[in-house]
C-alpha cells in the first residue's frame, strides 16, 4: 500500500496535465461523433465483401467518415495496408515520379523505410529515379532558413515531414509548428505536396496535420486511429488531388479503390475509432505517470514530464544496456497477453541493429497497447507508448518503483 500512496501523490502533481488532456480528447470525441452522424453510420456498414469489393460500403464510407475526421477532402482506408510504413511507401510510389525530389524537413527517415528509397533494383524510389534530400531539425524546431532555400531553388515533388520521433532523442512535431512553415513552403511552391508520417500523433491535439495545410497524412490502425481494436490496416487522407493519384499504387490505374473486399467484416474499424480519442487520452496520462516515476528514480525522460507531449511516445534513457532490457521485459511482463514470454534482442527486418521489443498485445505488434521497443545502441534509449486502459499503467508505475533495485 505504501507504494500505491506513493504513486497517488505522483498523480496530484500531474493534475493539471491531466485535465488538458481529457479537454483534448473531449473535443476529439466530439469531432468523431460529429462524423459518424454526418456519415449516417448504421449496422449495415459493419457486413464485409467478398471477391472484387466492388461497392463495398463499409469500406468507402469508412474512408468517407476518416475524411471528415480529418478535415479533409477524401481518404483511402483499406484492410490491405499492412503497416505504417507500407503506407507511407504507398503514398511515396503515387505522388513520385521519375527524377523528382522528395525533401524531408525533420531528418533522416525511419529505418524500416531506408529500402524504399534506397537501392539498386530492388524497385526503390531511388532505383526507379526519385532523388532523395534531407534537413535536419535546429534545436527541435524547423530550419526554416534552409528549407525555405531549398524549397525556392528546386521546387520538391514533396515535402516529407515525420512527426513522431521514430528511434532518435528529439521530440515529436506539433501541428502549431507545422502550420507556419506549410504556409511558406505553399507560397513559394505551390505545386509540391507536403506529406506528414501521423503515426502515435493522432487525437493528441485538437487538430490533425491537414488541418494546418498539409496535402496528405498516412498512419496505421494499429496505432492511435483503431482504437486498439482494428485488427489491421492503415490510412491514407489528404486532398483529393493528391488521393486519386495514390488509389493508382494501392492497386492500379485501372481499378484505383473500386477493388478491395474483406470479409471480416467493419465493425471492429469503426467501434475502434470512435473510441481512440479516449484509448489515446489513457495513453499519454498514464505515459506521463510512467515518466513521472522513473524521472523520480533519476532517468532522463524524452519529453520530460513538464513539456506538452504530441505523440504517445515516452523516452527512457538508461546508462546500461542490462537496464534497458530489464525495462522492456518488465513491461511485457505486466501484459494481458503473453506475459511469461521473455523478450530479448534479435535481428528484426528492416533494422540496422538488434532490436528489443515488448508487445504483449491483443492485436499482434498494435502500439496504441502498451508495448516498448529499443535498438541496442547507444545511447540506450526504450521508447514505450500505449496503454489501453490507464489502471494498467498505474500498476506499471507501481512496480517501476522498485526498478533497479
Amino acid at each position: 500500500m505504501e507504494n500505491l500512496k506513493i504513486i497517488e501523490e505522483i498523480e496530484k502533481g500531474l493534475k493539471g496535465q491531466f485535465e488538458e488532456i481529457e479537454r483534448v480528447a473531449y473535443f476529439n470525441q466530439k469531432k468523431v461523433l460529429r462524423a459518424f452522424q454526418e456519415i449516417g453510420v448504421s449496422t449495415s456498414h459493419f457486413s464485409g465483401t467478398t471477391g472484387y469489393g466492388y461497392s463495398d460500403k463499409g469500406r468507402d464510407d469508412f474512408s468517407r467518415l476518416v475524411a471528415k475526421v480529418f478535415g479533409a477532402e477524401d481518404a483511402i482506408c483499406s484492410v490491405h495496408l499492412t503497416c505504417g510504413t507500407h503506407t507511407i511507401a504507398t503514398a511515396l510510389y503515387g505522388l513520385l515520379r521519375p527524377k523528382d525530389l522528395m525533401l524531408s524537413i525533420t531528418g533522416d527517415l525511419y529505418d524500416t523505410l531506408h529500402d524504399t528509397l534506397f537501392g539498386k533494383d530492388n524497385g526503390s524510389l531511388e532505383s526507379l529515379g526519385v532523388k532523395f534530400e534531407f534537413i535536419d531539425l535546429k534545436n527541435g524546431e524547423f530550419d526554416e532558413e534552409k528549407i525555405l532555400k531549398m524549397v525556392k531553388k528546386h521546387k520538391p515533388r514533396m515535402v516529407f515531414v515525420q512527426k513522431s520521433r521514430g528511434y532518435s532523442s528529439r521530440r515529436a512535431i506539433s501541428c502549431d509548428q507545422m502550420e507556419p512553415i506549410f504556409k511558406k513552403i505553399r507560397q513559394i511552391s505551390p505545386d509540391t505536396f507536403i506529406v506528414v508520417d501521423n503515426c502515435y500523433g493522432e487525437f493528441v491535439e485538437t487538430r490533425e496535420p491537414t488541418e494546418v495545410g498539409a496535402d496528405v497524412c498516412v498512419g496505421s490502425f494499429i496505432k492511435n486511429l483503431g482504437g486498439s481494436l482494428a485488427p489491421t490496416g492503415g490510412y491514407i487522407v489528404g486532398t483529393r488531388r493528391a488521393i486519386e493519384k495514390i488509389e493508382n499504387r494501392l492497386t492500379c490505374p485501372s481499378l484505383g479503390r473500386e477493388t478491395g473486399s474483406y470479409e471480416g467484416g467493419y465493425r471492429l474499424f469503426y467501434q475502434g475509432l470512435f473510441l481512440a480519442p479516449h484509448v489515446v487520452s489513457q495513453a499519454l496520462k498514464g505515459g506521463l505517470l510512467v515518466g513521472q516515476v522513473m524521472k523520480q528514480k533519476g532517468f532522463q525522460i524524452i519529453p520530460d514530464t513538464s513539456e506538452k507531449c504530441y505523440d504517445i511516445i515516452k523516452s527512457v534513457v538508461f546508462d546500461k544496456e542490462e537496464s534497458l532490457i530489464s525495462f522492456v521485459q518488465l513491461i511485457q511482463k505486466l501484459s494481458p497477453v503473453d506475459s511469461s514470454f521473455v523478450p530479448m534482442p534479435y535481428a528484426m527486418a528492416g533494422y540496422t541493429t538488434d532490436v528489443i521489443m515488448a508487445a504483449g498485445t491483443f492485436v499482434e505488434g498494435a502500439s496504441l497497447e502498451l508495448s516498448c521497443d529499443s535498438p541496442i545502441k547507444k545511447p540506450y534509449i526504450a521508447y514505450f507508448q500505449g496503454g489501453i486502459t490507464y489502471e494498467q499503467l498505474k500498476i506499471l508505475a507501481e512496480q517501476l518503483l522498485a526498478f533497479g533495485e
